[in-house]
């Protein structure tokens, strides 16, 4: 293993979806390119929803988003509900977008307002959500779109049409956070809270922003997954624990600090393929989740944990809000009286 990919986290998501990939080609007739369409078609829900999660835990230790999959389900059931009764898929999907950022001002509210922890204010968030999914699922007949089904398998020289999308919109929030006030804000804020505060940033600013882009990507998931399978109660259920390892395994710290959205792409299709070799062997639910498990395990390991190293590197603080330096003022001596 050489010295860069030691210093690279990202690399071992990659390494890791590799590695299962090639046990899946081992023990089965299916070619390895349709095993990768097939693990694209799949993962850009998971990175989705991971790029939302990945910005909260960005945000320091204690920030979580657990009403992810809460807002999942709805979603599912407002987009398609929407687009039913407008005719309009765009309007669908900015439905499902909307219902995802509503459920997010209940926590933003909890947390900044309350002083509410976030995984306390997520969870009640996430309940009201979920007490909405299940009113609308009750005598529910509205059907997905077959145009958006289509678009979402569209797969032309095998590689899926969402995977570029949202591919694309990966790049986007890398840039955000490296070359935006407010991805650097972010940073600094969970670098070191205290020192954030006191150089200026916006802290309120920066939570809501980020726990808003959660709760939007969420709710765009949602619609999505909805379009490509079907409204459900349970639509999100799996995406809570996945979204939070898909972040974790990519690289970004779980204390905060260090975001990797690149890292989500490896650890996502790690996590699609494994669920496909599982089932591929025929193991029962219990022998599924031990070896899923144990596997995340060691690729924690690897890629450290999580935990944060001694770093000599210094909190980046946005000039837009650095305090100007202290003005020396003029002094008097005696030797100046007459």
């Amino acid at each position: 293993m050489t010295p860069r990919t030691l210093t690279r986290p990202w690399i071992w998501g990659f390494l890791a979806a590799a590695l299962v990939w090639t046990l899946i080609l081992a023990i089965s007739d299916s070619g390895g390119g349709q095993t990768v369409s097939l693990a694209l078609s799949l993962a850009p829900y998971l990175v989705i929803v991971g790029l939302g999660q990945m910005l909260v835990i960005t945000a320091g230790p204690g920030n979580i988003d657990v009403s992810v999959a809460s807002i999942i389900s709805l979603a599912g059931f407002v987009s398609v509900q929407v687009a039913t009764a407008t005719g309009s898929v765009a309007v669908g999907l900015l439905a499902g977008v909307g219902s995802g950022v509503a459920i997010a001002v209940i926590s933003v509210v909890a947390i900044l307002g309350l002083s509410v922890p976030p995984i306390i204010a997520t969870l009640a968030a996430g309940l009201i959500a979920s007490s909405l999914t299940l009113s609308l699922a009750d005598g529910f007949t509205a059907v997905p779109d077959e145009g958006l089904r289509a678009l979402l398998n569209l797969r032309p020289a095998g590689v899926p049409v969402l995977a570029v999308a949202v591919a694309a919109l990966t790049a986007v929030v890398a840039a955000v956070l490296s070359r935006t006030v407010y991805g650097r804000s972010l940073l600094a804020l969970g670098q070191n809270r205290p020192a954030a505060e006191r150089a200026g940033v916006p802290v309120a600013r920066v939570v809501t922003t980020t726990y808003l882009a959660s709760g939007a990507l969420a709710g765009l998931t949602g619609a999505l997954l909805a379009a490509y399978i079907a409204p459900s109660p349970d639509l999100g259920t799996r995406y809570l624990l996945d979204s939070v390892a898909v972040v974790v395994i990519g690289g970004t710290l779980i204390s905060g600090g260090r975001a990797v959205p690149v890292g989500i792409w490896g650890s996502a299709l790690f996590f699609i393929l494994l669920d496909g070799l599982v089932n591929l062997v025929g193991w029962s639910t219990a022998a599924q989740n031990l070896l899923k498990g144990a596997l995340v395990l060691f690729v924690l390991f690897l890629a450290g944990g999580g935990t944060p190293r001694a770093s000599t590197r210094r909190i980046r603080i946005p000039r837009r809000w650095q305090p100007a330096a202290a003005t020396p003022t003029a002094t008097t001596t005696g030797d100046n009286n007459a």
